[in-house]
């Protein structure tokens, strides 16, 4: 006998649709002949082990017989421990322990323990998503995954606990309806919620120049780098940076947790990345950990902080061809990954901070202490950060020593709040500017050349201005560019619809920092 089930196999960060088909071939001489086709890979082939033992645990008998599963489509790859339940449908089915036959509006997922018990996996959003459109209406999956799958709307998630669980379930459906009422979750009323952050910019002390700097780096989405001696609070100031950027919107928040989901790192209990993502790596990080990689390609670092911060804490000590990775994710906010069978791309739209001390011994050109470098080590510290990186970050700001009086001084003139209601006043204005765009755009950042033209026009004077700066900076086109989208972006922190003269001069201020140290 022929019994069909649905499941699906997450490539990158979508899923595919997945035939499962077990065949009852008649009963075998001395024990159950169990054979898995459809490119499985080792968990999958294992399967027939935990889906044996599940099956008698739950109080079934099987019969010696000869079993044959196929995954279709057979030319893709499957792997993973989420076919157990699907394959275990599948078999119960083919030998008539199911009242109900017809299986098309039920998607199973699922891994199963020795007991029957059903385990999480991951990458459950995008199958979410994969039934919604696919028109199936009914998801059926372990219990810790059920707050992810129903942040999807138009699809019916079921959380089941066991197979017993999902057989009762089926068996007491009517023409395909479940009896059972669907979990819901409201995931717009989740997002909306009030973000509590455990530090605040009202713990920094001085560092005026630092904290505006990081305040249009928020407003634009602009890349920044923060150089200064150790002790200055480059990390202090990097990490309290998500407690004034803009909320996520619901699709952003959707476009985060499909990346979470399917890297394994998504909460269960949370269900929806609710927070921008706060990616700080080791310096000992490979490229493959950072842009992502493996035989079935996984996100990595860079996509992990999709539509949040990467923060890179002393930059010179990463490796040199792992910086040199990113400068395609910063170009193009996309990481394409080839590989013999497949490629697969992953979005990775995220703001770069990085922080560096100014020589290997950290005190060039500090007040405090003397430098004990000497002019050619500073070059070889500082050439670890290439040219056309270093173009790529719109910001550079220079972090000094905190002064005695400054760090005992009274209370912060501003917390996290006060910045952030201007940051997201400038977002508004952004996001007004681009509603009528093909392109998702979300912050000046992601501007390309003709948006840049129509929405950064200058006047006579500001064209002086960039024209002496261009010169005299010996700046790239893409320098050009980056200037005229931080200037875009501190004119809406003020309010002003047109580029004025101050607006580009601090924008061309934060470009200056590079020839000083690179020169």
């Amino acid at each position: 006998m022929l019994f069909k089930t649905l499941s699906a196999a997450v490539y990158g960060i979508n899923a595919h649709l997945i035939d499962v088909e077990v065949d009852y071939g008649g009963a075998a001489s001395d024990k159950e002949i169990f054979h898995t086709v459809g490119l499985p890979d080792a968990a999958v082939r294992e399967s027939r082990d935990r889906v044996r033992s599940a099956i008698k645990n739950s109080g079934y008998l099987l019969p010696s017989s000869i079993l044959t599963i196929n995954l279709a489509p057979a030319d893709l790859k499957k792997e993973g421990s989420g076919f157990d339940l699907p394959i275990a449908i599948g078999i119960l089915g083919a030998y008539g322990s199911l009242r109900v036959h017809d299986l098309s509006q039920f998607l199973f997922i699922g891994e199963l323990g020795l007991d029957g018990s059903l385990r999480p996996i991951s990458g459950v959003l995008p199958i979410a998503i994969l039934a919604r459109e696919k028109g199936i209406a009914n998801l059926l999956l372990p219990s810790a995954n059920a707050a992810e799958a129903a942040v999807v709307e138009g699809v019916s998630v079921y959380p089941v606990s066991s197979l017993s669980d999902v057989l009762d379930l089926l068996n007491s459906s009517v023409v395909g309806h479940i009896q059972r009422e669907p979990f819901r979750i409201d995931s717009r009323k989740l997002l909306g919620e009030l973000e509590h952050f455990a530090v605040d910019f009202s713990d920094v002390r001085g560092q005026q120049t630092a904290k505006r700097a990081l305040e249009v780096a928020a407003a634009g989405s602009h890349n920044l780098l923060m150089i200064g001696p150790p002790g200055s609070g480059k990390t202090m100031l990097a990490k309290r940076l998500p407690s004034i950027l803009a909320p996520l919107t619901f699709e952003e928040a959707l476009e985060t947790t499909k990346i979470h989901s399917v890297a394994g790192v998504l909460d269960n209990a949370q269900g929806l990345v609710t927070q921008r993502p706060f990616r700080s790596p080791h310096h000992t990080i490979s490229d493959a950990g950072l842009i992502g990689g493996g035989v079935m390609p996984r996100p990595g670092e860079v996509s992990l902080a999709h539509n949040g911060l990467l923060f890179l804490d002393e930059l010179p000590e990463f490796p040199r061809n792992v910086l040199e990775v990113m400068r395609q994710p910063l170009e193009d906010h996309t990481v394409t990954i080839a590989r013999a069978s497949m490629s697969l791309s992953f979005p990775a739209r995220f703001m770069l901070i990085g922080s560096m001390n100014p020589c290997p011994c950290g005190y060039f050109n500090s007040k405090s202490r003397e430098c004990s470098c000497t002019p050619p080590m500073i070059q070889r510290y500082v050439a670890k950060i290439s040219g056309p990186l270093l173009d790529r970050i719109d910001i550079h700001v220079e972090v000094p020593a905190v002064q005695y009086k400054e760090l005992r001084g009274g209370a912060a003139t501003e917390n996290s709040a006060q910045i952030r209601a201007r940051v997201m006043t400038a977002r508004e204005r952004q996001r007004q500017r681009f509603a009528k765009t093909k392109d998702k755009i979300y912050a000046n950042a992601q501007m390309n050349t003709r948006q840049i033209r129509a929405n950064c026009e200058l006047n006579a004077d500001a064209e002086r201005l960039l024209e002496r700066a261009m010169l005299q900076q010996g700046l790239t086109a893409r320098a050009h560019d980056r200037i005229l989208k931080v200037a875009r972006t501190i004119a809406d922190l003020e309010g002003a619809e047109h580029l004025e003269v101050p607006h580009l001069a601090e924008a061309i201020q934060y470009r200056t920092l590079d020839r000083s140290y690179w020169s």
